[in-house]
Protein backbone atom coordinates (compact mmCIF):
# COMPACT_ATOMS: atom_id res chain seq x y z
CA UNK A 1 0.00 0.00 0.00
CA UNK A 2 1.17 3.49 -0.98
CA UNK A 3 0.65 6.84 0.65
CA UNK A 4 0.71 9.70 -1.48
CA UNK A 5 0.64 13.29 0.16
CA UNK A 6 0.49 16.13 -1.99
CA UNK A 7 1.32 20.04 -0.68
CA UNK A 8 2.23 23.06 -2.43
CA UNK A 9 -0.76 24.14 -3.55
CA UNK A 10 -1.81 27.83 -3.42
CA UNK A 11 -3.58 31.09 -4.47
CA UNK A 12 -1.25 32.60 -7.16
CA UNK A 13 -1.84 35.32 -10.34
CA UNK A 14 -2.17 34.72 -13.79
CA UNK A 15 1.63 34.26 -15.02
CA UNK A 16 3.03 33.65 -11.92
CA UNK A 17 4.39 29.48 -10.81
CA UNK A 18 3.85 26.76 -8.30
CA UNK A 19 5.97 23.93 -7.23
CA UNK A 20 3.90 21.47 -6.41
CA UNK A 21 5.58 18.29 -4.23
CA UNK A 22 4.23 14.56 -3.40
CA UNK A 23 5.94 12.53 -0.64
CA UNK A 24 4.95 8.89 -1.15
CA UNK A 25 5.32 6.11 1.77
CA UNK A 26 4.70 2.98 2.51
CA UNK A 27 6.07 0.98 -1.19
CA UNK A 28 8.62 0.81 -3.08
CA UNK A 29 8.71 4.17 -4.92
CA UNK A 30 11.21 3.56 -7.89
CA UNK A 31 9.25 0.33 -9.19
CA UNK A 32 6.19 3.18 -10.20
CA UNK A 33 5.21 4.97 -12.83
CA UNK A 34 4.18 7.97 -10.92
CA UNK A 35 1.39 10.60 -12.32
CA UNK A 36 -0.40 14.27 -12.08
CA UNK A 37 -3.93 14.46 -12.47
CA UNK A 38 -6.02 17.84 -12.06
CA UNK A 39 -10.03 18.24 -11.38
CA UNK A 40 -11.77 21.19 -11.83
CA UNK A 41 -15.14 21.60 -10.08
CA UNK A 42 -17.97 19.77 -12.45
CA UNK A 43 -15.55 18.21 -14.31
CA UNK A 44 -13.56 15.24 -14.98
CA UNK A 45 -9.97 14.27 -13.21
CA UNK A 46 -7.63 15.10 -16.27
CA UNK A 47 -3.80 14.05 -17.16
CA UNK A 48 -1.19 16.81 -16.59
CA UNK A 49 2.14 14.69 -16.69
CA UNK A 50 3.43 11.39 -15.97
CA UNK A 51 7.26 10.60 -15.39
CA UNK A 52 8.77 7.01 -15.37
CA UNK A 53 10.30 4.61 -12.64
CA UNK A 54 13.83 5.92 -13.56
CA UNK A 55 12.68 9.56 -14.47
CA UNK A 56 13.96 9.12 -18.10
CA UNK A 57 10.82 9.69 -19.68
CA UNK A 58 8.29 11.71 -19.23
CA UNK A 59 4.74 12.48 -20.40
CA UNK A 60 2.60 15.48 -20.59
CA UNK A 61 -0.56 16.81 -21.80
CA UNK A 62 -0.67 19.13 -24.75
CA UNK A 63 -2.10 22.01 -21.86
CA UNK A 64 1.16 21.51 -19.94
CA UNK A 65 3.76 21.40 -22.38
CA UNK A 66 6.10 24.34 -22.42
CA UNK A 67 4.95 25.29 -19.15
CA UNK A 68 4.83 22.47 -16.65
CA UNK A 69 7.99 20.04 -15.63
CA UNK A 70 7.30 16.96 -13.74
CA UNK A 71 10.28 15.20 -12.14
CA UNK A 72 11.29 12.76 -9.25
CA UNK A 73 13.89 12.28 -6.37
CA UNK A 74 13.56 8.89 -5.94
CA UNK A 75 16.22 8.78 -2.80
CA UNK A 76 13.84 10.70 -1.16
CA UNK A 77 10.82 9.15 -2.50
CA UNK A 78 9.53 12.41 -3.94
CA UNK A 79 7.86 13.90 -7.21
CA UNK A 80 7.90 17.51 -8.20
CA UNK A 81 5.75 19.53 -10.82
CA UNK A 82 6.85 23.00 -11.21
CA UNK A 83 4.32 25.08 -12.88
CA UNK A 84 4.97 28.09 -14.50
CA UNK A 85 3.17 30.85 -16.69
CA UNK A 86 0.02 29.86 -15.14
CA UNK A 87 -3.46 30.38 -16.46
CA UNK A 88 -6.73 30.77 -15.08
CA UNK A 89 -7.87 27.56 -16.73
CA UNK A 90 -5.28 25.77 -14.56
CA UNK A 91 -7.02 26.30 -10.95
CA UNK A 92 -7.98 22.86 -10.23
CA UNK A 93 -7.08 20.36 -6.93
CA UNK A 94 -4.00 18.82 -8.49
CA UNK A 95 -3.73 14.92 -7.60
CA UNK A 96 -0.58 13.02 -7.18
CA UNK A 97 -0.90 9.25 -8.42
CA UNK A 98 0.40 6.16 -8.62
CA UNK A 99 0.72 3.09 -11.29
CA UNK A 100 2.46 -0.17 -10.62
CA UNK A 101 1.55 -1.40 -14.32
CA UNK A 102 3.32 1.38 -15.82
CA UNK A 103 1.07 1.61 -18.86
CA UNK A 104 -1.80 3.69 -19.64
CA UNK A 105 0.26 6.77 -18.06
CA UNK A 106 -2.48 9.37 -19.59
CA UNK A 107 -5.16 7.29 -18.11
CA UNK A 108 -6.44 7.90 -14.52
CA UNK A 109 -8.01 4.36 -14.04
CA UNK A 110 -5.04 2.81 -14.51
CA UNK A 111 -3.52 4.19 -11.40
CA UNK A 112 -2.98 2.44 -8.05
CA UNK A 113 -3.09 4.92 -5.71
CA UNK A 114 -4.00 8.21 -5.40
CA UNK A 115 -3.10 11.35 -2.89
CA UNK A 116 -5.78 13.71 -1.14
CA UNK A 117 -5.05 16.50 -4.25
CA UNK A 118 -3.78 20.13 -3.44
CA UNK A 119 -5.31 23.19 -4.35
CA UNK A 120 -4.47 25.90 -6.87
CA UNK A 121 -5.95 29.16 -7.91
CA UNK A 122 -4.96 30.99 -10.73
CA UNK A 123 -6.41 34.55 -10.69
CA UNK A 124 -6.64 36.46 -13.74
Amino acid sequence: QVQLVESGGGLVQAGGSLRLSCAASGGTFRNYLMGWFRQAPGKERNFVAAIQRSGGTTYYADSAKGRFTISRDNAKNMIYLQMNNLKPEDTAVYYCSANKNLLGYSVARLYDYWGQGTQVTVSS
